[in-house]
């Protein structure tokens, strides 16, 4: 932990604002006396979690589903966001009922990361799922979602695999693999 001083705002303000997003503006002044103009999403105070599925048969569980960002399906790991009053922990466990149709009896916590933190600060909880059982939840997907098993021990070509392209799935693959391989 740094034990530098953040820099002091001097006003926020909204820039732009859709349906999903708000952009906020920060004017900021340093410890130096430097000041800047930032620019990032304002903060919702949801999270979110990720988890890698791993069957009792040793197969990986992801998901194919359209990107908008991309304009194209993507190789993901199942995720989503933490509902008002819900712990990552119950979040975890809906969002694998709503996109594979199974629940977890054993989620390990891998680690929390933040998707670019210059503009944003919400957190997604990472996770290992295991001890899976057949358990399906309506979920809010516009198409059912294709769910795809791999080996997993043949996860490491996942790295290389076209659809397989998202920073936090591949952020939890490489956690999962640590733990999984001991």
């Amino acid at each position: 932990m740094s034990k530098r001083k953040p820099p002091e705002i001097l006003a926020k303000e909204t820039v732009a604002k859709s349906r999903l997003f708000t952009v906020e503006s920060l004017e900021l002044r340093f410890s130096n006396g430097e000041e800047r103009t930032y620019e990032r999403m304002k903060p919702s105070g949801r999270s979110a979690v990720m988890m890698v599925p791993v069957t009792a048969q040793g197969d990986l569980l992801l998901v194919r589903e359209f990107a908008a960002g991309t304009e194209r399906y993507e190789l993901g790991f199942p995720k989503g966001l933490v509902d008002q009053g819900e712990t990552p922990e119950q979040a975890a466990n809906r969002e694998l009922k709503e996109e594979i149709g199974f629940g977890s009896n054993r989620l390990t916590p891998l680690k929390e990361v933040v998707l670019a933190p210059s503009y944003f600060s919400s957190t997604m909880t990472l996770f290992i799922a295991q001890e899976l059982y057949s358990e399906q939840l309506e979920g809010d997907e516009p198409e059912p979602l294709e769910v795809v098993r791999w080996p997993l021990n043949q996860a490491e070509e996942l790295l290389t695999h076209l659809d397989f392209c998202e920073a936090r799935s591949i952020t939890a693959l490489m956690f999962a693999l640590r733990i999984l391989k001991q």
